[in-house]
Order: C-alpha cells, then structure tokens, then sequence
C-alpha cells in the first residue's frame, strides 16, 4: 500500500547559465520580452546543472524525501535521459515499478537559458511524455494508494477523467494540479469531475480563466464542493487554501530567485504532505511554501526540496490569516 502515486511526465532538464543572456524588450513577442544572444557568437556558460524535472517526478521526489511511502506513474524512453529519471526517483526512495520504459522512445528534455537574475526561456522536447495513453496507466495500482497526485497529461481531458473516477471509485484520494492544455478546455469538462477532486490546485490567472472570476474567494466557491479543498497561488503575494466555507491565506518570506522551475510542484506536493501529515490547512500551506521557496534557491527542481519536517519555529516565518 503506497501513501501516494503521483502521475505525469518525467523528464531531464539542463540548466544554462550565463551573463551573456540578456532580456531584449520588443513586440515581435509574445512576452514582450526576447531572451537574447549575439548571433553566430561562441557563449561561455558561468554555470551547467543536469538534473531530472516533470510534474510527476518533481512531485515524488517531495514524498519520497518526507518519508512517505511514494511510486509514480511516468513515460520515459530506453535512453541515457530516460536511465537518469529512473535512477533520480530511486535516490529520492520513489518505487519506479510504475515506470513505463518505452523501447525505442526518448524521454523528454528541457534546457533552460537562465539568465543571472533567474529570467528564463525553455526549450522543450516532450518525446514520449507529449502523449500518454490509457496503456499507460496501471488503473489497478489506484486500489493500492491512499492518495493519488495527478498533474498535466498534455491536454489528455479523457484520460485525466478516467484516472480521477478510476481512484475515486477505488477510495483513493485525489489532488489534481492540472496544466494549461486541461485548463483550456473549460468549466464544462471539469464540472463534473469536481466532487471527486480532494485537492485541486492552480494560480490566481489559471483560476480567473477557468471560473472567470476575479477574486479569490469567489473562484474558490464556483470550483467549491463538499469536504473538498481548492488550492490557489498568487506568486510572491502568497497561497490560499479553501474548504467548506473557510479560506486561509500564507503569506511568503519573499526569498531571493535563483530559479523558479519547479516551484509549482515543490508547493504543490508540500502542501499535499503537510496535509496526509497534519490535516491542517494552515499548516499545509507552511510547509509548502516553505518547500517552494527551498526550490527557487537553487537550479534544479528537486534541488532544495525539505528533507525533514519543518520546525513549529520554521512554520512561523510563513503568515496565516483568515480571510
């Protein structure tokens, strides 16, 4: 019996990082802002970290290293990167029996132009995690977690729902962090899936584009149902956590970026563990935080993440209120 499964993409991710990215402002992008270098010029690079990201793996690595007992449920090819995914989980005490090793596939990869200040551009290459069909997702296992921690599947709506009905029928728990492809689709999609979610997480705009509500409290009441907790982020101004009518807000310690990859999974599964640990609302999203911002120091985005249980004294440099 597992305390959790996390499911989702696994991947290996290199960090570049060098004084010779520079932020050029124009309209020609979508940002408004290019991530430049001096065409046909040789770079020297001030920093390179290999390390191993997806939603699913960042996730588990959280668990593993708070003593939970953790698999996941993740794609990889039978490749260099794919091996390395493999043996990162192992490292963080994740069981990789769920692992799916695609023969002849290559794992997905992500190299981040990071800037000094910790501005940067990703270049992706999903490989075999850009699909994930219902092969690829051992359903039985769902009948043998506690909670299942589900994250984006590309846009995959049906099999999303399929994995949420599968461990709710199975009396799992579910925490959903889903990404902007499954967002896109729309309140009407999600509607129904709602009471089976324990925990759904999302920032502030992803929030305001699902409900179409502004404010925080009324986009927690249209995702609202019985017993269930709706979590959102707001960046450096803080989290919200809501459930049946009660709305806590943690503020952050504003600590310095190195790097902001992977901090929406550190928190995630932060929050998700202070809550198989303690129940509390508050405390869940203390230690969270905390988490995140232990990520967002360092490149990488497993490195940094809590290896042991905050202390009462650590929790109380993250601000509870009521709101």
């Amino acid at each position: 019996m597992y305390d959790v499964i996390t499911i989702g993409a696994g991947v290996r991710d290199v960090f570049l990082v060098s004084d010779a990215f520079v932020a050029l402002k124009s309209d020609q992008f979508p940002t408004g802002v290019a991530e430049c270098v001096a065409l046909g010029s040789k770079i020297e690079l001030d920093q390179v970290v290999l390390t191993t990201g997806g939603g699913a793996t960042n996730a588990a690595a959280t668990f593993g290293s708070l003593g939970f007992k953790t698999s996941t449920i993740t794609k990889v090819g039978d490749d260099s990167p794919g091996r390395d995914v493999i043996d990162d989980l192992k490292r963080f005490g994740v069981s990789t029996r769920l692992v799916k090793k695609v023969k002849g596939g290559e794992t997905g990869y992500s190299t981040l132009l990071t800037m000094k200040d910790g501005e940067r551009t990703v270049l992706v290459y999903r490989g075999v995690s850009a699909k994930f069909t219902p092969s690829d997702i051992d359903l039985k296992a769902l009948g043998r977690t506690k909670w299942v921690y589900l994250t984006s599947l590309g846009g995959n709506m049906a099999l999303s729902s399929r994995i949420i009905r599968a461990a709710h029928k199975a009396g799992a728990k579910v925490m959903w962090n889903p990404g902007s492809r499954e967002l896109k689709q729309g309140m009407k999609k999600m509607k129904a899936l709602l009471p089976m979610i324990d925990v759904l997480n999302m920032n502030r705009e992803e929030a305001e584009m699902l409900t179409g509500k502004q404010d925080v409290a009324q986009a927690c009441k249209a995702l609202h149902a019985d017993g269930t907790i709706r979590l959102i982020t707001d960046g450096v101004a803080g989290s919200y956590a809501h459930q049946d009518g009660r709305t806590v807000f943690a503020g952050t310690t504003e600590a310095e970026a190195i790097s902001r990859t992977g901090a929406g999974d550190a928190f995630g599964s932060g929050f998700l563990a202070g809550i198989m640990k303690t129940g509390d609302l508050g405390q869940a999203l203390q230690i969270a935080t905390l988490n995140a911002e232990n990520v967002i120091q360092k490149h990488g985005a497993k490195n940094g993440l809590l290896t042991r249980w905050p202390s009462a004294a650590k929790k109380k440099e993250i601000s509870l209120k009521e709101v």
